[in-house]
């Protein structure tokens, strides 16, 4: 991955130079959170994936800059609103937006985040980008109803989760690949298989995290450790679960699920049967799956260093800790 980082250093300090100019407000407090979310890290996979797949595309402009901060602009404000819908305290283990502003300001700096990634997506000039980085956006929005009213859903299926993983997170990075292939002029075979590889490899991503939300470390992930369960998602591990427990058990879930504060008791709980019933390695195995089925997809393209730096880039997705 650091072979990745290097090989797009300098086409990234663009990209963040992007983000700080569009983010130009005679508002103070626009400017203020939206530096903040945006310098609070994160991996850039999304802008790093515009500008690999433009590569593999043979682009020679620069118009792959601005797709690139338009995209992290679009997700950067999902995460702004996502964080209020979740009453969410912690983002990439620092103090979230809404925490510091409160619910209000991180609402309507996410709309103007919305807006003015538009702006920007007029200014490429490039109907085919604008229509696949608003068809996302679009996606995005029914994800988040869909997720929404699957709170605390315990018949919810693996096929009807995949869906709101699709809508709500897929869909973006989807079209993160898919816009560098607009932007080099490829066939529509090879933009399909952008489309594709960006499609699994965003599902992928969001599997693991599933399973990291119930394991991993708070300081290393992020976030405060069973969020999600907390927040009443029902998410792969605990799908998976609930596929193979006893009536009793799934008795219990409900019961935890549904109250209003979760104890460190009934998430020890819940932990242990995930366990039992190999929910975590079952969402790491169907992660592995796409990421491999999402490398292949890459076949119609020549090999070379973009081919191999989306690959490791894929790789790193289902090997990493936070």
């Amino acid at each position: 991955m650091e072979r990745v980082l290097q090989m797009l250093e300098g086409e990234m300090s663009l990209v963040e130079q992007q983000f700080r100019h569009d983010l130009d407000s005679e508002v103070t407090l626009i400017r203020k959170v939206g530096e903040y979310v945006l310098a609070s890290g994160g991996k850039r996979m999304r802008p790093m994936l515009v500008l690999l797949c433009a590569r593999l595309a043979a682009y020679q402009g620069e118009s792959h800059i601005g797709v690139a901060s338009v995209v992290e602009f679009i997700h950067t404000a999902t995460l702004l609103h996502d964080d209020v819908v979740d009453s969410a305290d912690l983002r990439r283990g620092a103090a979230s937006a809404n925490n510091v502003w409160g619910n209000e300001a991180s609402v309507l700096v996410g709309d103007f985040l919305f807006s003015k990634s538009f702006s920007i997506m007029v200014r490429t000039g490039s109907l085919p980008i604008l229509q696949a980085l608003s068809d996302a956006t679009t996606n995005m929005a029914e994800g988040e109803v869909l997720q929404l009213i699957s709170t605390c859903d315990l018949d919810l299926s693996e096929e009807r989760y995949m869906q709101v993983v699709r809508d709500k997170t897929a869909v973006l990075i989807a079209a993160a690949c898919r816009c560098g292939g607009i932007l080099g002029g490829v066939s529509a075979e090879q933009e399909q298989a952008l489309q594709e590889f960006g499609m699994e490899l965003g599902i992928a991503f969001q599997f693991m995290d599933d399973a990291l939300d119930y394991i991993a470390d708070q300081a290393e992930f992020g976030k405060a450790c069973g969020h999600d369960l907390e927040e009443g998602k029902m998410t792969l591990p605990l799908i998976e679960t609930l596929r193979h427990c006893s009536r009793d058990e799934r008795d219990r879930v409900e019961q935890i699920v549904e109250k209003d504060q979760l104890s460190d008791e009934d998430l020890e709980k819940v932990i242990a049967l995930i366990h039992q019933y190999d929910g975590i390695d079952y969402t790491r195995k169907r992660a592995k799956q796409l990421v491999e089925s999402a490398k292949q997809r890459l076949a119609v393209f020549e090999d070379g260093d973009a081919k191999q730096a989306l690959e490791i880039l894929a790789d790193y997705v289902v090997s990493r800790s936070k």
